[in-house]
């Protein structure tokens, strides 16, 4: 009967499982996606405002360059529709530390307003939080080649719903998911690893639910991902735009 059980949960979830495609050349870029790139290694920043990115803290890396418009960051040069900004000041939570996964998030105020078009646009901040089974798009950039010192050549979006407290709890025991946190993903989950840039999106229902924290696996084969719950933050996200 246990076999059946897990059999009957393989076949439900394989076409999740399989939707990371590392050679897949078709993949659309979301309006809203850019490509922070660094000295060290780089990160995924969404457009919330033709001024403003919003990112994960943890990606305050040095000498970072944004980049709208793009699906193969290692072949720059061949895109057609990129814009390529500096920034005038990073803005992290009050309450990020290095040492903890929560209030893991960071606004960037750009040097000039961004041009929207056909190629770039904003995302919604969410007026309600997502809620459990809400489906959600999670996109970032995957590396064909084990090649860390590389730009990624792989954009993905994978379709994954979110889950409950309960359920995130199995798949990370030894952390403590609060309220502030939302989970998206399978369980049981890590099936085979990949490498992805770090900070992926989550958004559901064509609004920005959360900026993905940690993730023991890979997001893109619908490994559990803990993700910060935009919707706790919007009071911070208004004050800091509206005073800066």
């Amino acid at each position: 009967m246990i076999m059946i059980l897990i059999l009957l949960w393989a076949l439900l979830n394989l076409p999740v499982a399989l939707t990371f495609d590392p050679d897949d050349k078709n993949a659309i870029t979301p309006l809203y996606l850019i490509y922070l790139k660094s000295d060290y290694l780089p990160c995924v920043g969404v457009l919330i405002h033709p001024l403003w990115v919003i990112t994960a803290a943890h990606c305050n890396l040095p000498k970072l360059q944004l980049i709208l418009g793009v699906t193969k960051p290692s072949n720059i040069n061949e895109e057609k529709y990129i814009q390529v900004v500096g920034y005038e000041k990073m803005i992290h939570h009050p309450q990020f530390s290095i040492t903890s996964i929560e209030y893991n998030l960071m606004l960037i105020k750009l040097q000039t307003h961004i041009e929207l078009n056909d190629h770039v646009n904003t995302v919604s901040l969410p007026i309600k939080p997502a809620t459990e089974d809400d489906m959600c798009t999670i996109s970032t950039w995957a590396y064909n080649l084990c090649d860390l010192y590389k730009d990624p050549d792989s954009l993905q979006n994978v379709n994954i719903s979110v889950i409950s407290k309960v359920e995130c709890r199995r798949a990370y025991k030894n952390i403590r998911i609060r309220d502030n946190m939302l989970c998206v993903g399978i369980v049981p989950g890590r099936r085979q690893p990949c490498k992805e840039v770090t900070a992926a999106p989550a958004v559901c229902n064509g609004v920005l639910q959360g900026i993905l924290t940690f993730a023991d696996g890979c997001v893109l084969r619908a490994d559990v991902g803990i993700y910060t719950r935009i919707f706790n933050y919007i009071p911070w996200i208004e004050n800091t735009i509206r005073n800066n």
